[in-house]
């Protein structure tokens, strides 16, 4: 029910003032800290990766794109692991954009919505889901490396 007697705000305020209220009000921006916490987590999940990769050169005896390649796969199942176990949300919320680009972040990307349709089933939710982010990044990664490898076969014709 709507009352008849209220009477609309009367705000007596110029542009000026108003800006300089908003100016006051509004957060002081961090980029300084966000900056340097996407820096010291982005660099310790590399740190992480390399000390995978040393770890199956050394211990496992492969050769450095085998172990490089083992790296990456184990730091994928580590950033879907922490996803579904909800800590990496808090990881990103520290670290931002040193979460996100990482390969951890392309797990997180992919687990995150499959596990906000796991209600509604493994295959209507789940496997609907799981490429929902990741597969347009999987449809122009193969797309664009098909003609980049046509551009460098014509090239190489060419020679």
């Amino acid at each position: 029910m709507v009352k008849k007697d209220l009477r609309p705000p009367n705000l007596n305020i110029t542009p000026e003032d108003y800006k300089e209220l908003t100016t006051q009000l509004s957060p002081k921006p961090t980029l300084l800290k966000n900056t340097l916490l996407a820096f010291l987590i982005g660099g310790l999940i590399c740190s992480i990766g390399q000390v995978f990769v040393n770890f199956y050169m050394i211990y496992g005896g492969l050769p450095p794109l085998s172990a490089s390649t083992a790296g990456t796969a184990s730091l994928i199942v580590i950033g879907a692991v922490l996803t579904g176990l909800g800590v990496y949300d808090d990881i990103v919320k520290v670290g931002g954009a040193g979460a996100i680009l990482p390969v951890t972040g392309f797990a997180n990307s992919m687990v995150s919505p499959a596990m906000e349709y796991k209600k509604e089933g493994y295959v209507f939710g789940v496997g609907a889901k799981l490429f929902s982010v990741a597969g347009p990044v999987l449809v122009y990664g193969i797309s664009s490396s098909i003609v980049v490898g046509f551009i460098y076969y014509i090239v190489g014709l060419v020679r």
